[in-house]
């Protein structure tokens, strides 16, 4: 870290030696997944160093706001609209953590046969290793599977500042309006939280931030459609992953550059892979922060990733909401429009998502994809045999969780995969 952080840390009750452990525990991670990759893009500079200041210098900046009375809001799903948060003048975090920390103690509250993505957030918790929960003011989770419907419950006795939306399992008209409920019983929520009302001046404004943000996102995926790939999927997985947590503005504008010279990089036909390097199109569970063990698997086995039909990927940026509502009530009518487009696995039936993975794989030039579980996520891997039998391409499924014990044996199975194609 850049400075001393040990008495912010301090104040937000983080258990120092375990913090101390999970910081250099990622550090080498980093160095040996990200820092080892050649040919990097200039670009990438600056989410490494957003990487390195996760748990300073962005602590310190949520910290600051809150004492100019702005309300920290984390949430742990792409159907939590960080517009509405923004609109009463609040800041949005992720906080799913992609990292096997704090498991013992999670084990002990979780049946052991929860994914790994659950016991993450509560490891992370019991633990005291994140600054974000801590720093937050309000935690919002969602009905999107039953294993968080039910760690919610034990987050908010462990917190006491849990709030939980209800996502619909069906995109019926019942649904629908269901949905719309939601997100006016949110809104008065968030203005309870911050004492402000949300004005349609404010709220126009926010839906533009994140039009913006999502748009830079879109862009970048493009960039990724050319061969040779001018970017690596970890490096673009990362600023994917740093979305949900850096302030929108200053990082709409970085991938922006980003993407500036990734299409210099296209139009002299540099890429980080030489031209024909098998591509793939990874497909599944979120990829929450610091997981980046299939990219790497997968970059290291001799092909390049070229897109992620995934929460922490296309399903984040995809569609953005119309700006030019006239009511509070009418934006968030379109609001929940654009957000019941994502085609989350615990929809059924789910046929968008298929549709979507066909249209990616073509966008992309995909010419293999990777169907990616995390273990005991049973949505997900109930709708593998119908992504498989739907689309036309060699198709792999990877079923694992956030261990290292595995990876020579996926790593087997992605090189003999990729020698197909």
């Amino acid at each position: 870290m850049g400075e001393d952080y040990v008495k912010m840390w301090e104040n937000l009750g983080i258990d120092l030696e375990n913090h101390d452990c999970l910081l250099k525990a990622l550090a080498g991670f980093y160095q040996q997944i990200y820092l080892s990759q050649e040919n990097r893009p200039e670009g990438m500079k600056y989410f490494d160093f957003v990487v390195s200041e996760a748990h300073g210098l962005r602590i310190k900046e949520l910290l600051e706001a809150k004492q100019q009375g702005k309300k920290v809001v984390g949430a742990f799903c792409v159907y939590v609209p960080e517009e509405m948060i923004r609109a009463v003048d609040g800041i949005c975090v992720g906080l799913c953590a992609g990292a096997q920390i704090g498991f013992e103690e999670a084990e002990k509250v979780l049946p052991k046969n929860t994914c790994d993505l659950i016991k993450a957030f509560i490891g992370f918790k019991l633990t005291q290793v994140c600054p974000y929960t801590e720093s937050c003011d309000l935690l919002i989770g969602e009905t999107t599977c039953d294993g968080k419907k039910k760690a919610y419950e034990i987050l908010n006795k462990l917190t006491q500042k849990v709030y939980v939306m209800e996502v619909p399992h069906m995109k019926t008209e019942r649904g629908r309006e269901l949905f719309l409920k939601e997100l006016f019983a949110l809104k008065n929520k968030l203005e309870e939280l911050s004492q402000q009302t949300m004005t349609l001046e404010r709220f126009k404004e926010e839906v533009k931030v994140v039009n913006e943000k999502r748009k830079a996102l879109m862009r970048l995926e493009q960039l990724r459609s050319y061969d040779p790939a001018p970017i690596s999927g970890l490096d673009a997985l990362l600023v994917n992953q740093i979305a949900f947590y850096d302030d929108p503005v200053r990082f709409t504008q970085k991938v922006n550059e980003l993407c500036d010279e990734l299409e210099e990089r296209v139009k002299k036909g540099i890429g980080v892979k030489p031209k024909g390097t098998p591509r793939i199109l990874i497909t599944g569970c979120p990829f929450a922060l610091p997981n980046w063990k299939l990219h790497h698997i997968i970059e290291t086995s001799g092909a390049v990733v070229v897109g992620e039909e995934s929460c922490i990927g296309r399903r984040y940026y995809n569609n953005l909401v119309p700006e030019n509502f006239t009511t509070i009530e009418e934006g968030i009518k379109l609001l929940a429009e654009r957000y019941l487009k994502t085609p989350c696995a615990c929809f059924t039936p789910n046929p968008e998502r298929i549709k979507e993975i066909q249209n990616m794989a073509k966008e992309l030039k995909a010419q293999g994809i990777v169907y990616y579980s995390i273990q005991f996520c049973t949505p997900y891997l109930f709708e593998a045999y119908q992504v498989e039998s739907a689309v036309d391409l060699p198709f792999l499924r990877i079923d694992t969780n956030y261990s290292t014990e595995d990876i020579g044996q996926l790593k087997t199975r992605c090189e003999a995969f990729i020698e197909t194609l």
